[in-house]
């Protein structure tokens, strides 16, 4: 077991006045048998009334409506947590999925249709194409996961994008380029035209970097494999998700859960300063 703090700060700088609209807040990681919250602590400005609720996806959401005008809007969290998933290589694979192709239990089928179904329809040509050249047919269905996985963390060119959402999964294929959201994306997108129920995944992860301040929000895939269930791949790193990954949320659509989401009245044209800044330390 590993002890973490993580610190995410959003702060939204105005030159005058404005109205704050509803803000949805996505930022408490996933507990389970794997992590487990020691504390939590959300401070946000101006005055505010916030209702917690559990989404479709089983997500701690925050609802927040704000009381009055500012100039400057700040929501800051900081979560300690423990994180027990130390062999993320330690799962077995039911006897009928260990091949692929495969097809999910009939009982299981239902549940998971709406994580097979692509989200990009029009590029599903050409993300068909691109798999075909891979030749995946009759491999073990954890190597064919973990060949797709790499092949996006070696192959393609790794870049940080401020703005917002996801590049479609043809963009990434023809730039050979992405960011973690996008890798997701195009992940999720190549294992719906297998068959294969994925999920995104939002969070945090703790390296190196992240200890010398320099964490980000990050974002990889859940993939169903019968036996396990919701196995996570990371196709930044190309390495399968543990201890060093964080999920704060899950979702069918990769563009459905930022971290913050919201809107405000007040400005016209100009756009606002925002400042993030996230923190993810390894305690003692």
């Amino acid at each position: 077991m590993q002890r973490l703090r993580i610190k995410h700060l959003t702060e939204y700088l105005f030159p005058t006045q404005v109205t704050l609209n509803q803000h949805r807040l996505l930022l408490r990681p996933r507990e389970g048998h794997d992590v487990r919250i020691e504390s939590s602590k959300l401070e946000i400005t101006p005055a505010y009334n916030i209702q917690w609720q559990r989404d479709v996806f089983d997500n701690s959401l925050a609802i927040v409506n704000f009381l009055e005008r500012s100039n400057k809007l700040t929501i800051a969290s900081e979560v300690m947590i423990q994180h027990y998933d130390q062999a993320p290589y330690d799962f077995m694979v039911e006897h009928y999925a260990v091949r692929y192709p495969f097809a999910y239990a009939l009982d299981e089928q239902v549940d998971l249709a709406a994580f097979q179904q692509p989200i990009f329809y029009k590029d599903q040509y050409i993300v068909n194409s691109w798999l075909q050249l891979l030749g995946l047919n009759g491999m073990e269905t954890f190597g064919l996961l973990m060949k797709l996985n790499q092949m996006i963390s070696q192959q393609f060119r790794y870049q940080i994008r401020e703005e917002a959402g996801v590049q479609s999964p043809s963009q990434t294929l023809s730039q050979r380029s992405g960011s973690c959201r996008d890798y997701a994306t195009l992940l999720i997108e190549a294992c719906r035209c297998l068959g294969l129920a994925s999920r995104f995944v939002s969070g945090y992860l703790h390296a190196p970097a992240t200890e010398a301040g320099n964490a980000t929000t990050h974002a990889w895939v859940e993939v169903y494999l019968p036996g396990t269930g919701w196995k996570g791949f990371d196709p930044t790193s190309g390495e399968v998700t543990g201890n060093r990954h964080i999920a704060v949320a899950v979702a069918r659509n990769p563009e459905a859960v930022p971290p913050v989401s919201g809107s405000f009245i007040g400005l016209g044209l100009i756009a606002p300063k925002m400042v993030v800044d996230v923190q993810v330390n390894l305690l003692a």
